[in-house]
């Protein structure tokens, strides 16, 4: 007989340290957003996305190396984690060309529907059952970032659709991501290492893709341009997705996951700051109704608290 075992931080609450390094992340990614469109005019997409993962590497080996993590211990863990590294290197693919197609506005709203592939692939790999109420509080949460955003265009044509569907796989792939780390062996292994994995194998990808698509850089880039790559490679990648990884590990996936809905309303905030564009009632709306979003999902529920079993860690009687 089978006996399947949940995972046991499939059904665990927040902490409110927890909370707090999440809205951190959010508060970094959102301005990293920012950081990419800055350097852009030195340095091409593909070519930014590889040349972060090559700085992120030796960052995550002298974290890793601090904390005594044995990066090539033999763990069974080499072939979740090159999965998870084909996935995260055609993610940014399929984001950057995606938005050579379509609107940011659109973009942005596609992107973060990641949590909702997380919340269905954590149902069904993971054990972590969703409440209506936390589902609810996804639906408003996204409500409120396409407000912020701004409601898409109606008339489209073919290039702009081809844009969204290439956003909406890479928001499916950084889901994809995150269940692979959380639902295979890949939980057992320390953060930089099931980082590593994925930043690693990410580089040919990411090169072979600014190769195709016939990325350069031409000209020295700026000073500024040259502090954003490093802050890209060491604080966002070799820093911020560590601990990402590492909150995974320890609690629901599809509860983090629902907090990435904050990051573009930090884009928005710091554009206002640092591109001094504008803000009106509309994105004060948008931030009640993300708040009011999260809330909802991380309320205690009886259904939510209780996840059905996984198919993960079978063992035979």
């Amino acid at each position: 007989m089978s006996s399947p075992q949940a995972i046991p931080s499939a059904g665990r609450p927040l902490s409110a340290g927890a909370i707090a390094l999440m809205l951190m992340l959010c508060l970094t990614w959102g301005f990293n957003q920012i950081a990419v469109k800055l350097v852009l005019p030195d340095i091409p997409p593909m070519l930014q996305a590889m040349i972060r993962s090559m700085g992120a590497l030796p960052v995550l080996f002298i974290i890793g190396s601090l904390r005594g993590v044995k990066f090539f211990e033999k763990d069974g863990t080499w072939k979740p984690g090159l999965i998870a590294g084909l996935m995260f290197g055609i993610e940014f693919v399929l984001i950057f060309q995606g938005l050579r197609l379509t609107p940011a506005s659109r973009a942005v709203v596609f992107l973060y529907t990641a949590p909702f592939f997380v919340a269905l692939g954590s149902y069904q790999v993971l054990g972590e059952r969703l409440g209506g109420t936390q589902w609810l509080g996804l639906a408003v949460s996204f409500a409120g970032v396409a407000l912020a955003i701004g409601v898409p265009q109606p008339d489209v044509d073919a290039k702009v659709l081809l844009g969204d569907l290439m956003i909406v796989g890479g928001a499916a792939l950084w889901a994809a991501t995150t269940l692979v780390a959380k639902g295979t062996r890949l939980r057992f292994a320390a953060p930089e290492k099931a980082l590593g994995y994925q930043v690693a194998t990410s580089i040919p990808i990411l090169g072979l893709a600014a190769w195709l698509f016939g990325e350069s850089i031409t000209h020295t880039p700026a000073p500024l341009s040259l502090a954003l790559m490093a802050f890209q490679a060491i604080w966002v990648v070799g820093t911020t997705f560590t601990l990402w990884f590492a909150l995974v590990k320890a609690y629901s996936a599809s509860k983090l996951s629902a907090f990435t809905f904050i990051t573009p309303l930090f884009g928005v905030v710091g554009s206002y700051f640092i591109m001094h564009d504008t803000l009106s009632l509309t994105f004060g709306a948008a931030a009640v109704l993300v708040i009011a979003g999260l809330f909802l999902v991380n309320r205690p529920s009886q259904t939510a608290a209780a996840p059905r079993d996984a198919l993960l860690n079978v063992t035979k009687t």
